[in-house]
């Protein structure tokens, strides 16, 4: 049985959000220059109450954070990961960084939403190793290169001691977060026919699962890259992940997909994510004030949904100039 379309009612009412990649090194960049102590530091010095203030200013309906990327960095403890890892400092930081954004942005009326990878840490080989994420096919697309690992127990071509690591992993946290998370956007779906499109788990359906373990409403996205025009990669996400980056799509024509004249690509809602700066979390603004504002509009009244990535700094500041671009955008919704 497929889940409900439902739960993406108050996503396209919403109709628009905002996204920030937290991390302790660039989003897609090398390894972090940091300890696990500075992490601990860094994520410690975290503003909240500021962060949900600036996201009130602007009139945000709901805010992605990422949980962490491919440094092995992670903004919430887990202690499934920790055990499986073995890494002793955890990379994990002791702040839930995640429940206290998620309390707090509850209180303002503000939905929180979270981002991380199907797959282990690319630049942690200890966890990559001992998560078993340790393919015999070639996964440079998650920047998991051949020969930068090494593979200590016989793998299937599914990963599928990998994939149950994973979804307990994230089983953790859904459980913790309960219903105070809404929704995830799970990056990194590139080889979908080999992983996850199999009648028996592990597989697209068992992974959403384990991402709706505390929270059978949350609303799922599985990142297939960048695909324009967007596209749905199963029946168990009820959003797509609409990512996009040197082209701003219009929505689907609905003599391409008749699905599209009520704003859904398939079964799912119709959503895409793009950097207001000059790459995930980076740089300047590259849109004036007035394309941000007409794009936004022209997602929204076609029945989508937009997010936009700004960039964030370790305390949980966002810079004025992206402020002033959101702040337009939310008066104008």
């Amino acid at each position: 049985m497929t889940h409900s379309a439902e739960p993406t009612q108050w996503f396209r009412q919403a109709g628009w959000g905002v996204f920030t990649h937290y991390l302790a090194a660039p989003a897609s960049g090398g390894p972090a220059d940091i300890t696990p102590d500075e992490w601990d530091r860094q994520v410690d010095s975290f503003d909240v109450p500021r962060l949900t203030a600036r996201l009130r200013s602007v009139g945000a309906p709901y805010y992605f954070i990422t949980l962490g990327q491919n440094t092995g960095f992670y903004c919430a403890p887990n202690d499934t990961y920790d055990r499986l890892v073995g890494r002793r400092p955890s990379r994990l930081s002791r702040r839930d960084l995640v429940a206290e954004i998620a309390d707090a942005l509850e209180r303002a009326g503000i939905r929180t939403m979270v981002y991380l990878p199907s797959h282990a840490p690319a630049r942690d080989r200890l966890a990559v190793e001992r998560l078993v994420c340790t393919p015999d096919w070639d996964a440079s697309a998650w920047q998991l290169r051949p020969g930068t690992y090494l593979r200590t127990k016989k793998t299937d071509g599914r990963l599928s001691e990998f994939q149950r690591n994973w979804e307990a992993i994230i089983r953790e946290w859904s459980l913790r977060w309960g219903r105070k998370v809404h929704g995830w956007w799970i990056d990194g779906c590139y080889h979908a026919e080999r992983m996850y499109r199999h009648p028996d788990p592990p597989n697209f359906r068992s992974f959403a699962e384990a991402l709706r373990a505390g929270n059978p409403d949350s609303i799922v996205a599985f990142n297939p890259g960048v695909k324009v025009p967007v596209v749905t990669l199963t029946e168990y996400e009820n959003y797509t992940a609409g990512e996009i980056a040197g082209a701003l799509p219009v929505t689907p024509a609905p003599w391409e997909d008749p699905s599209a004249a009520s704003g859904r690509v398939g079964q799912a809602q119709y959503h895409v994510l793009t950097y207001l700066g000059r790459y995930w979390g980076r740089g300047e603004p590259r849109f004036s004030k007035e394309l941000a504002v007409a794009y936004t509009r022209h997602i929204i009244d076609h029945g989508g949904v937009i997010t936009w990535d700004v960039p964030i700094t370790a305390d949980g500041g966002i810079p004025d100039a992206f402020l002033r671009i959101l702040q337009a955008i939310g008066k104008a919704v």
